[in-house]
């Protein structure tokens, strides 16, 4: 096996962080039980989102940014929802949870056979955090210069995955590995949030690995 990296200095002659990736081919890929999903209209979710704001302000979000490698490019770890739209694999905070914690919980949810092992996700950097000014807007990489209160906060983390591992996802979902440079600035197809991974990743070497 061999690997390809680049290493990329910063002008204080510091080495960048770098992320090992390996290629798709090495894990395992399987299939559980459908997991429920809420089947409401824009205006149920929006109702939803004001009813749990009410009762417990603002709601956080935790999503993964995980790599591998294929055709010796990195791709992006996807979640396709009824054959619709994609999402980065995690969820929302229970009250009082940490933002690690949190997302140890929602992949091994999504994303392993035992929904109890959590400790096996490596969470990292906090890549960025995005925000909901009020329940009918979309996400922005800022909070918006007004007086309301922010509504909802998503923070995206660098999950480091290792050589080889299952992922077992419920059949209502799809696992996509998708190109990084399908994914930059393709605001149409994967939304704001996902499209800006690519430049939140700038600063990091990837080596990878074949």
């Amino acid at each position: 096996m061999g690997d390809h990296s680049v290493t990329v200095t910063d002008s204080n002659n510091h080495q960048s962080t770098v992320i090992e990736i390996y290629p798709l081919g090495s894990y395992y890929f399987g299939s559980k039980d459908p997991i429920a999903f809420r089947d409401e209209t824009v205006a149920d979710r929006v109702q939803r989102m004001k009813s749990n704001f009410s009762a417990r302000g603002l709601r956080t979000c935790v999503q993964a940014v995980m790599l591998v490698e294929l055709f010796k490019h990195p791709h992006l770890l996807l979640l396709q929802v009824r054959n619709a739209f994609f999402k980065l694999p995690g969820g929302r905070l229970r009250p009082g949870e940490s933002d690690i914690d949190g997302l140890q919980r929602k992949l091994s949810r999504m994303l392993s056979v035992n929904e109890d092992e959590t400790d096996h996700w490596e969470v990292g950097d906090c890549l960025g955090m995005w925000w909901r000014s009020d329940f009918e807007t979309l996400l922005y990489p800022y909070l918006p210069p007004n007086p309301k209160v922010p509504k909802e906060c998503t923070k995206l983390y660098l999950v480091k995955l290792p050589a080889s591992r299952k992922f077992i996802v419920p059949k209502n979902l799809k696992l996509l590995a998708v190109p990084l440079c399908q994914v930059h600035e393709n605001h149409k197809t994967y939304g704001p949030v996902i499209s800006g991974v690519p430049q939140l990743l700038s600063k990091f070497s990837f080596n990878i690995n074949y």
